[in-house]
């Protein structure tokens, strides 16, 4: 039996170079069927083969085992001249564990998960970069955002740097249009991700680099301003300091209180259990200078002393009179209680509403988003 260009690469372990055809929209599927149907001189089917060498995983040998049984889930169960299927050999070769648990599934069980079903399972990198990319090209960032938000560090990472930083790419062909979200957006991947910056694909020509790509485009701005940046000056930076640099001076009084309160509760859970806690200690409950009730109120002149009622602080005044002064300036402390506070607050908001995500950068999102001003 003939054998084709699948099998080869199939052998050789150049995941990459099936990827690119299986996603390369000019290749008819059709054609990849056919191809993933064809049997070499062994009775071997391209499966067959992907599971004798599937001993490292790697995020696109995983896309290319779902793309495989996408297009032919019958070959889960296809034996070779042998006698062997795909999960007998990968069992027997040591094949990694996303590659044993692919080939452990039924034909009817994969085709009831389907494509979306069975890419989320074994090849989760793949999926979200789909996904992101969806979105970006519909300017739907904040999708993007709340897939930052809600998911691991480190698949967040994976996804930026899956294909040589192509979600990057994207972005830089789709910015066009300036808007907030998107200048944030981009921030937030290469400040995940700084060596993306510096990233480069041969069919580019010499020289060229993701800057040049962007402007190729025509890029807004300041996407390009973000771009110019070094993957050294990105890693060196407070993301608060990239955020002050990058967007309208019309958001810094907002970040300003974003880097305090994020500063103040860094290793906190942001749930709205400790937040309550945090704003205790921010505004303490005050007690009576003269009968030690709860709940006193700050005498109107000098803000410093506290009375529960106009009984105790008229008790008071004649021995208060003598230090009673309006004061010039709050006190530096009582400055950054104030900040802190407004800055937990904004937190607590953005915690509760629906689908803001439980980070820090949900407060910059809540007034990225469209929606009416905290």
């Amino acid at each position: 039996m003939p054998s084709n260009e699948h099998h080869k690469w199939l052998k050789k372990r150049d995941w990459p170079a099936v990827r690119d055809v299986m996603r390369d929209p000019a290749v008819a599927v059709d054609l990849l069927v056919r191809k993933y149907k064809e049997r070499d001189e062994h009775g071997r089917l391209p499966h067959h083969w992907m599971a004798v060498k599937a001993q490292t995983h790697t995020h696109t040998l995983a896309y290319v085992g779902v793309e495989s049984i996408v297009l032919n889930p019958e070959a889960l169960t296809t034996r070779d001249n042998k006698g062997e299927t795909p999960i007998d050999i990968a069992s027997r070769s040591g094949a990694c564990a996303e590659i044993i648990g692919l080939l452990s599934h039924t034909p009817e069980e994969a085709n009831s998960l389907e494509w979306k079903g069975v890419v989320r399972l074994y090849a989760p990198v793949a999926y979200w970069m789909t996904e992101m990319g969806g979105w970006i090209q519909s300017r739907s960032y904040a999708d993007c955002h709340k897939f930052i938000d809600e998911h691991d560090d480190e698949l967040v990472r994976e996804v930026l740097k899956y294909m040589n930083s192509g979600l990057l790419l994207l972005v830089a062909q789709q910015s066009q249009v300036y808007s907030d979200s998107l200048v944030f957006l981009a921030l937030r991947m290469i400040h995940r991700n700084p060596l993306s910056l510096s990233v480069k694909r041969a069919t580019w020509p010499a020289g060229a680099n993701l800057l040049g790509f962007a402007q190729s485009y025509k890029a807004c701005q300041e996407i390009i301003n973000v771009l110019v940046l070094t993957p050294k000056y990105i890693s060196s930076t407070p993301f608060p300091t990239l955020l002050l640099q990058s967007l309208p001076t019309k958001h810094h009084e907002i970040y300003g209180t974003y880097n305090t309160a994020c500063t103040f509760i860094k290793h906190m859970k942001y749930d709205k259990a400790e937040l309550t806690e945090v704003e205790a200690v921010l505004k303490p409950v005050r007690k009576c200078d003269v009968c030690s009730s709860l709940g006193a109120k700050p005498c109107a002149r000098c803000k410093r002393t506290f009375y529960c009622s106009a009984e105790c602080q008229k008790l008071a005044w004649k021995k208060h009179k003598k230090t009673c002064k309006a004061p010039t300036t709050p006190p530096a402390t009582e400055v950054e209680l104030r900040t802190l506070h407004k800055g937990i607050s904004l937190l607590n908001m953005c915690i509760q509403r629906s689908g803001a995500g439980d980070g820090p950068t949900s407060v910059v999102l809540g007034f990225l988003l469209p929606g009416p001003a905290y």
